[in-house]
Formats: structure tokens, C-alpha cells, sequence
């Protein structure tokens, strides 16, 4: 039954060519409930591939479809690697993206282009199984185009509102940077292997040069900056929050950030052949992404922004396992964030949605009692990502932590350095994550009160240009020269709710595939038949049982220390844990550094580039036409087709000859 993965990819893909041509006459809201069976159609062939592949005594399967590419000696085929790796890959997008799309359904009711949502929906779904199934690196970047692509149409979703039109071109751009990393760690690839089939290259990554096998992971590991977000091609992540919060989800959860981890997992035959710095500068920049972002997620107002920072974050954790050879770590954090993330950003799109769009945490307050379900389904997530056992975030992270450690046990002090960066940042992820909670659905409800000038509002702007406007996902209305936003809080049906509940769920019960005991530890025994290698590649625990207990126990204290800290300060009436820290962080100084460069310095080299393009080269290219155009104008006066003017044109020829003889003959006498 192996054979039959090619439908886990091409039910979506269906979807998306049904939905393209006859989604507007299928309607609302069959169009959702088909996207969504599709997507639950995939999970069920997962499944069922998963089942025959455990059976198999040879855990690998490699099915050719087409060749794709013919050109010489350069052929590419449209084929599926599946393995360990790319099951559990599967399992995640599936699953979680099957439950996003089924909350979908519900959040996206009475928008003007609800089918058109769910084609780029079912797209996105396509392009990261091709991502994750692709049996080469071309393959692989094809579904890495399709996720950048998809993730533009659906941020920039509701593009009549300017914000998300940005946010939307902020994303694209960025990612192209980042692509043009992966396309010359590709080529580098191809030149070197001659190929740039998985089933090749990993293989002979062994047999490499140190100097080439660096160059490779650094090119590529730019992709993965700008597709995981890490420093320092981070901050398009957070603005995509301005699309539907089912694509947040489906974005900072299940598929395309996670992207970047995949492949550095994927290729880590390659990085255990780089020279011993560049897995350091791999683990160097997730240890500063996940600082920097928590840091950044303390000040933040809007509920979905707090999630996206933290998202960076917890992206930072899983590039830093990557980077100390912790891969089955870095794997298993993103099976936990996953489920425990799509339950934060569909229970806080829960929390908008019953809040009339209100996003701004300042105007929420005491929601437990108006909507307890996504309460209590958004508080075991905040438990499992703040780490308190035995929640899954708290084993995903603490297997990370043990990695970073044992590094520095082996006498590296960087190690060290990284594990106590790691542990204060999952302090400051307690904090975080119980202010929002703190914020949103306890204390006296203040979405009745005047919205206070600071929220996002220009307070020399006239009425006329506060009319109406969107801030935030706030719909703001002026009325006696205060602004208002009359909002009824509301629980969200079941359809909507479902979806928060299962994955509430998953959150408890997720950790439990890789527990640091002897014979509990399944996820990386799953992984270890033929992705991670435990001896060269992969680097091996060796705590013994009381070292084990003491790492676990710190990681609880840290997680409830975070969440008492939260109370106090909440407890205490302020809205930022460090005075000032609202003002100074609550945009982004490094985003705002590069707004101001693009619109300033940017705009002028940028014009300048243009106008270099267009003077020199065009006017060289255009230059040299006018000259042929001309010398051909002239040319075409000697053809008259008057056969006198040939015949006179042949008689001065040959007078010419004659004359050059007739010199040649003198001259020699």
C-alpha cells in the first residue's frame, strides 16, 4: 500500500483544480466541507502508508512518477522519497492542516470569496507535501516556491485593506532572499554530485571536502532563514498575521516555517562532513532568533502577534537543536509546536472572532466566562508551550535542552552558553504566553471602554480620516469624538471549536512518543532507520536516570516560575513586564530599521539602480540596434532593383580589379 503515497499530494491538488474551476458555482459552504474531506482523505492514505511502511523490514521508499527535467546529462524526475522523516512530515501536515481546514470552514462563513480562500488553501496543502515528499532538491524547491507563493495569496487575502497587501509583499520579498540562498546551495549540490536526488547525494556526503560541504549548508541555510524565519530574515513572520487566522495557523504551525527545519534535518549527512564551525553557526543564530523573539513577544498587544513572536521563538529552539546534532529534538518540537500552536491560533482566531475582529489584548479582558471552552482549550496549550509537565511542550523542549547541554558536557563552553540562553528564554515564554492569557480572559471586561488614544491611533488625525478605519483587525467607529468599537462577546459554534478541542488534546498527549526513558523514546527510534545516524551524524545522550529527573524538574520550576511572574505583574496593573518595554519593543526596532531603510536610502539606491538599468544598460543594448537600424537604412538606399544600377555597380567593380592588377604588374616590373 506504500505505492498508493502519490495520492496523499493529489487529493489536495484535486481540490484545488475543482475548487479553481467550479468552487464560485459549488458555493458556500460546500466548497470548505470539500477542501476539507480532501485534506482528510490525505490523512487517511498517510495512515495507511505509514501501516505498510512499519511492516516493511526496509524502512525507505523511493517512487519515480515522471522525469520532470531531461537535458543531457542533467535529468530530474517527479518522484516520492518516504521515509521516517518525511511520514512524520506527512502526518503533521495532514492532520493538523486537516483540522485547520475544518475550523476554516466556520471562521470563513459570508466572506465574498469563501471558495476562493479554500483553492489557495488546498494549493498550500499541495505545495508542502511536494515539499516534503520531493525525492530531490529541485523537487523540494518546487513545493518551497509553492508554500512562498501561496503564503502571499493568503496573507495578502483581504488585499483592500492596505496592512495585509504590505504584509503580504513583506513576506514574498523576504523569502526570495532567502531562495536565492537554496538555489546556489542546489547548484553547488549538482555541480559537486552531478545529481540532486536525496537518494544519491546523502549517501556520498561522507566522501565530501569539508570546505565544499560547508558551502553548501551555509548557502542553503540561508533558505532556511528566510523560510523559518530566523535572524536575520525574521521579521516578514509576525506581519503575516494580517491574513485569515485559519492561513496563521496553517503557516506558524503545520507547514511552511517548518520548512527550513525539514531540510536542515533532511541533509544532515552534509553537515556532519562541514568543517565543526558551521553546525555551531546553525545552533549560533537559533539561540539568538529565540531570545530576540521572546523578548520582542513580552511587549506585544495584539493577541495574534504575541503567537507569531513566539513562533520565531520556538523555530529558534528547533534550529539550535539542529545546530548541536540534536535531530530527533529538533523533530519531535516541531510535532509538539505544531499541535500545541494551532490550538493557541485557532483558540485566539476563536477569541477575535467572538470579539468582532478586536484584536488588541487591552480590550479583552475576563473572556473565561464569555467563551470557556476556547479558555480552557487555549490555557493547556499555554501550559504545554510555557513547558510544566507532563504537557508535551514540556518533553519536546527539555529533549532540546539535554542536547544543548550535553554539548557543553563534552567540553564545549559555547554549549553552555546556548543551554542557559535556552532556559532563560523559556522563563520569558511562561511570561509571555500567561500575560496573554492573564490579559484576554482574566480581570474586569474592558471591551465596553473608550479605546485609549494609544491604541494605534493618530490623535491629530481628523474624524473623516478615522472613519472606518481597520486597526489591527479593529473596526473603529467615531462617535462623539471618542472612538468605540461596540463588541458582543460570543463562544463560537462547535465547527469552529471542534478543531481547538482536538487539539487541546494532542497537546496533552503528543510528548508522550518521546520520553527520555529507556523504551519510551519511539519518535527517535522511528528516525533512526535511515535519517539520523546516532554514532556519526546525530548526537547521543548519555545522562544517566538522576542527571534526567534533575534537567526535568528544572524545566517544570522554570515554567511555573514564568507563570507566577506573569500573575504578579498582572495582578499588579502592568501591562508590560519592564517598564517602558511596551513603547520601546512594540514594533519590531530591527523591522522598523528596515522599513525606514527601503523607504529612504533604499528608495534613493533603488532609483538609482533604475536609472542605471534603463541609461546604461537599455541605452548600450538600445545604443546598438540604432546603430545596425541605421547602417541597415543606408545599406537598403544601394538596393534600388534597377538592373542599370547593378550593371554600373558591376563595371566599377571590375575596373576596380583591374586597376589593383594592373598596380600589382607595374610594381613587380
Amino acid at each position: 500500500m506504500v505505492d498508493l503515497v502519490w495520492l496523499v499530494p493529489a487529493l489536495p491538488l484535486a481540490g484545488f483544480v475543482v475548487l479553481l474551476f467550479f468552487g464560485k458555482r459549488i458555493g458556500e459552504p460546500l466548497s470548505g466541507w470539500l477542501a476539507t474531506l480532501l485534506m482528510g482523505g490525505a490523512f487517511i492514505c498517510s495512515l495507511v502508508v505509514l501501516g505498510d511502511l512499519m511492516g516493511q523490514h526496509e524502512r525507505t521508499f523511493h517512487q519515480v512518477l515522471f522525469t520532470w527535467v531531461p537535458a543531457g546529462s542533467f535529468n530530474v524526475d517527479v518522484g516520492f522519497y518516504v521515509d521516517s522523516l518525511s511520514m512524520t512530515l506527512l502526518l503533521v501536515v495532514t492532520g493538523i492542516g486537516g483540522l485547520i481546514h475544518l475550523y476554516a470552514v466556520g471562521y470563513m462563513r459570508g466572506d465574498p470569496r469563501y471558495h476562493q480562500f479554500f483553492v489557495y488553501f488546498n494549493l498550500f496543502a499541495f505545495s508542502m507535501l511536494m515539499l516534503v515528499l520531493g525525492d530531490n532538491l529541485l523537487l523540494t524547491f518546487l513545493g518551497w516556491e509553492g508554500v512562498g507563493t501561496c503564503s502571499y495569496l493568503l496573507i495578502s487575502f483581504w488585499f483592500e485593506r492596505k496592512a495585509n497587501a504590505t504584509a503580504g509583499k513583506k513576506a514574498f520579498i523576504t523569502n526570495r532572499v532567502g531562495d536565492w540562498g537554496y538555489m546556489v546551495g542546489m547548484l553547488i549540490t549538482f555541480f559537486v554530485f552531478g545529481s540532486l536526488s536525496y537518494s544519491e547525494i546523502l549517501p556520498k556526503a561522507p566522501g565530501l571536502s569539508a570546505a565544499t560541504a560547508s558551502a553548501i549548508v551555509l548557502f542553503l541555510f540561508v533558505g532556511v532563514c528566510g523560510k523559518s524565519a530566523q535572524i536575520p530574515l525574521y521579521f516578514w513572520l509576525p506581519d503575516a498575521m494580517a491574513g485569515p487566522t485559519p492561513i496563521s495557523a496553517l503557516i506558524h504551525a503545520a507547514t511552511m516555517v517548518t520548512a527550513g527545519v525539514y531540510l536542515l534535518v533532511r541533509v544532515n549527512p552534509i553537515i556532519a562532513a562541514s568543517y565543526g564551525w558551521v553546525p555551531w553557526i546553525v545552533a549560533g543564530v537559533g539561540c539568538a532568533t529565540l531570545l530576540v523573539a521572546a523578548i520582542l513577544a513580552m511587549s506585544q498587544r495584539d493577541i495574534k502577534k504575541v503567537l507569531a513572536y513566539s513562533t520565531v521563538s520556538q523555530l529558534g529552539y528547533m534550529v539550535m537543536a539542529v545546530g548541536v546534532g540534536g535531530y530527533t529534538a529538533a523533530v519531535f518540537h516541531l510535532v509538539t509546536h505544531a499541535c500545541f500552536k494551532a490550538c493557541l491560533f485557532l483558540g485566539a482566531g476563536s477569541v477575535v472572532h467572538g470579539m468582532n475582529d478586536e484584536q488588541d489584548m487591552r480590550r479583552f479582558g475576563g473572556l473565561r466566562t464569555q467563551m470557556p471552552v476556547t479558555y480552557w482549550c487555549m490555557l493547556v496549550a499555554s501550559l504545554a508551550i510555557a513547558g510544566i509537565a507532563p504537557l508535551s511542550g514540556f518533553w519536546s523542549k527539555d529533549d532540546i535542552l539535554s542536547f544543548v547541554a550535553n554539548a557543553g558536557a563534552d567540553g564545549q563552553v559555547a554549549g553552555w552558553v546556548l543551554y542557559a540562553v535556552g532556559l532563560f528564554t523559556a522563563l520569558l515564554t511562561a511570561i509571555y504566553m500567561f500575560r496573554m492569557m492573564y490579559l484576554t480572559f482574566h480581570g474586569e471586561p474592558r471591551w465596553d471602554d473608550p479605546i485609549p488614544e494609544d491604541i494605534a491611533l493618530d490623535v491629530a488625525a481628523s474624524e473623516a480620516e478615522l472613519e472606518d478605519a481597520d486597526l489591527g483587525g479593529a473596526h473603529i467607529h467615531i462617535h462623539d469624538g471618542h472612538a468605540h468599537g461596540p463588541i458582543h462577546p460570543h463562544q463560537p459554534g462547535w465547527l469552529m471549536l471542534g478543531p481547538v478541542a482536538v487539539l487541546a488534546l494532542l497537546s496533552v498527549v503528543a510528548g508522550f512518543m518521546n520520553m527520555p526513558f529507556k523504551g519510551t523514546e519511539l519518535l527517535a527510534d522511528f528516525l533512526d532507520e535511515g535519517v539520523v545516524n546516532l554514532v556519526a551524524n546525530n548526537a547521543e545522550l548519555t545522562w544517566q536516570l538522576w542527571q534526567t529527573l534533575a534537567m526535568l524538574g528544572l524545566g517544570t520550576a522554570v515554567g511555573a516560575a514564568g507563570i507566577f511572574i506573569a500573575w504578579r505583574l498582572f495582578k499588579a496593573g502592568k501591562l508590560d513586564p519592564v517598564p517602558g518595554l511596551g513603547q520601546l519593543f512594540s514594533r519590531d526596532p530591527y523591522d522598523a530599521a528596515i522599513a525606514w531603510f527601503m523607504a529612504h536610502p533604499g528608495r534613493v539606491l533603488f532609483d538609482a539602480l533604475s536609472w542605471f538599468d534603463r541609461t546604461i544598460v537599455d541605452g548600450a543594448v538600445n545604443g546598438v540596434g540604432a546603430v545596425v537600424a541605421s547602417a541597415g537604412s543606408g545599406a537598403r538606399r544601394l538596393q534600388s532593383g534597377y538592373v542599370r544600377t547593378y550593371a554600373l555597380g558591376v563595371a566599377l567593380g571590375a575596373a576596380v580589379i583591374l586597376a589593383l592588377v594592373l598596380t600589382r604588374v607595374l610594381a613587380l616590373s
